[in-house]
């Protein structure tokens, strides 16, 4: 697969590389970089001609978000896809300490705002920040509790921002896939991010989401490809998994995958990259990280050939979903 080959991004009409990159990473998750590595990994994508780049307020509290449009800056605007999010406004701290998986934030504090007027309040910061004059995505972000603020505020303010044609896709991002089904059927959505439950590890969006968003022509920026870690530095105790300790049964899961890459000479990182693309739900995949050789890592993986054997024994040792579409060797 060609990293850099295009695809309409559901009925957004925006036309996406097929890996994109992720910006949590740049703004601290598990660990801080320099303003300066984080622009060397924005200009390493676009070197490379990756078009898509995906952040949110709540990454390092504004601080990705910055890093991001720095490392845009001199590159034409249209020549870039940009998606962030909305559902939580930044607010002064007042001395409090914030318990976070993002290092050294700035003194802000987050405020959960889904109605039409945080969504409102919320891009305006975001394109203050960036420095851009516009976001082509809006993706409602991880509404777990707030379904209702969500569809009956965030989604109303996005859908009138898509008919100005101030931006390009109306989008949620999240966790799970329950209430992406729930958006699909109530509201009209252009794409979906879905993080780790459609992955090598985890494909339990197959069943339900996965076809919807087929028939609804929703498509899906998967996230989380190797489920926040444990596909990417091995399954091994204190291994992280959907963002915390990974459980038992899932690093033995891990492990299984992993013998089985081993006896195929599989690079494991390259079947969690390639194995979403077999899905036709699945338009673009996103991993982030502090590095620039590792973005240079992620666009090499795509191009890795694996042999067929490989996905047919994950499948007969039960190890993926049977009826989960397999990749086809290249």
């Amino acid at each position: 697969m060609k990293p850099t080959d295009n695809r309409i991004l559901g009925s957004s009409g925006l036309a996406v590389t097929r890996l994109g990159l992720g910006c949590a990473a740049i703004g601290g998750l598990y660990g801080d970089i320099s303003d300066d590595q984080a622009t060397q990994v924005v200009k390493k994508a676009l070197d490379l001609g990756l078009n898509l780049f995906d952040t949110a307020p709540l990454y390092g509290l504004g601080k990705s978000e910055q890093r991001l449009g720095d490392g845009l800056k001199g590159t034409k605007r249209d020549d870039y896809v940009l998606a962030s999010k909305v559902g939580r406004l930044l607010e002064p701290n007042d001395g409090q300490t914030n318990n976070s998986i993002f290092e050294n934030e700035p003194p802000l504090k987050i405020k959960f705002d889904y109605s039409y007027d945080g969504v409102m309040r919320s891009l305006d910061a975001s394109l203050e920040r960036m420095g851009v004059d516009r976001i082509d995505i809006v993706h409602i972000h991880d509404p777990d509790n707030h379904w209702q603020e969500a569809i009956e505020g965030a989604y109303p303010a996005l859908e009138k921002l898509r008919s100005e044609g101030t931006i390009s896709a109306v989008s949620a991002g999240m966790n799970q896939w329950e209430m992406l089904s729930d958006f699909a059927r109530e509201g009209d959505f252009d794409c979906f991010l879905l993080a780790g439950r459609y992955s090598l590890l985890d494909q339990s969006a197959l069943h339900e989401l996965l076809p919807l968003c087929v028939e609804k022509n929703i498509g899906i920026m998967a996230g989380g490809t190797y489920n926040s870690g444990i596909l990417a530095k091995g399954a091994r105790p204190g291994a992280t998994y959907n963002y915390s300790e990974a459980p038992t049964d899932i690093v033995q899961k891990a492990s299984a995958i992993e013998a089985i890459a081993t006896r195929h000479n599989v690079n494991i990182k390259a079947a969690a990259s390639q194995f979403v693309f077999a899905h036709p739900a699945i338009t673009c995949i996103i991993p982030g990280t502090r590095q620039p050789e590792r973005v240079e890592e992620n666009f090499n993986l795509l191009t890795h050939t694996i042999p067929t054997d490989f996905w047919t024994e994950l499948r007969t040792e039960k190890l993926i979903d049977p009826v989960a579409p397999l990749p086809k060797s290249h």
